[in-house]
């Protein structure tokens, strides 16, 4: 009877749990189009990878990487997307695991992702500036081996975000427990905190809209699936980034928000001086100066890569 009673509960957990998550999803409904411009869909290995273009196509190709966490989107770029496609080509996928792009439940690396950069940047662009954010800016470096690019431009890159943790991948990715965890994390007070801690430098920055687009995205069918390869460090891609980028042919240039704690100002200051690159640094900002201070970010991409001026 007791054993009746405890499979009983475990089953009404359960049941109570899986309603929860199906609500939650059902109150995120269809995901919008994180930026203006055409819609287009890009197929890659099984995958339906959504992407936004705007701009002059005859114009210079600019790729837009966001970066990775729980809620990661091509949104990111919503306060720059617009102004650089008056001067350029501008593409930002939503990269595989994330945003519009398919979820489903294989097994995210990094070399997943190095080879999808280097592949997309071949058959939807032409030679771009690649603008990769975080994680990404280390999966362009590898992709700037294998295809042609016409310069880097990385804000506040990372190759290492800590030691793999298996348990904590699989722990997220489990059907009941994974997604109440993951519904925790990504909940707007969680969301909003994160942002305030690791992302911007002014709360005011993290608006309503900020919020509600994170959440929608974070609770779309399979949204654990790719975050719980990041935070089990299996997206890292082990490289040395500043040697990797002083190999590279293509002009680099680094940004970084001189408040950021996740990769300090210090660790840019050591891979620029390492790959002899150009470092600008943004006053007031951590970890999205393009997305907390715009105006100064596309200054400064301006007059640092000549290759993006009008051609």
């Amino acid at each position: 009877m007791r054993l009746r009673r405890l499979l009983a509960g475990a089953v009404g957990t359960v049941a109570a749990a899986e309603l929860i998550d199906r609500g939650l999803r059902a109150k995120a409904s269809d995901l919008p189009p994180a930026l203006p411009g055409a819609q287009g869909t890009y197929r890659w290995r099984g995958f339906d990878v959504a992407y936004t273009e705007a701009g002059d196509p005859g114009h210079p190709d600019v790729v837009c990487l966001h970066g990775v966490h729980a809620a990661a989107s091509s949104r990111e770029f919503a306060d720059v997307f617009e102004d650089l496609a008056e001067d350029y080509h501008v593409i930002a996928p939503d990269l595989p695991g994330f945003g519009r792009s398919d979820r489903p439940p294989v097994a995210y690396t990094s070399s997943l992702y190095e080879s999808f950069v280097t592949n997309f940047l071949a058959d939807v662009a032409d030679e771009p500036v690649v603008l990769g954010s975080s994680l990404s800016g280390s999966w362009a470096t590898v992709a700037a081996e294998r295809t042609d690019v016409a310069g880097l431009l990385l804000v506040c890159p990372t190759a290492d975000t800590g030691p793999r943790r298996p348990w904590l991948r699989a722990l997220m990715r489990t059907p009941v427990v994974g997604d109440t965890v993951f519904n925790a994390v990504t909940s707007k007070p969680s969301l909003r905190f994160f942002n305030e801690r690791d992302a911007f430098y002014y709360p005011d920055r993290v608006t309503a809209d900020v919020l509600d687009y994170q959440w929608r995205t974070a609770h779309q069918e399979g949204a654990r699936f790719a975050p719980a390869s990041f935070v089990g460090g299996f997206l890292d891609s082990g490289i040395d980034l500043g040697a990797e980028l002083a190999d590279r042919d293509c002009p680099v240039t680094l940004v970084w928000g001189r408040e950021a704690t996740l990769t300090s100002l210090s660790v840019g200051r050591s891979i620029a001086e390492d790959a002899d690159a150009r470092l600008v640094v943004v006053n007031e900002t951590r970890l999205v100066p393009h997305a907390e201070q715009p105006e100064v970010f596309l200054d400064a991409v301006r007059e640092d890569l000549p290759l993006l001026e009008h051609q």
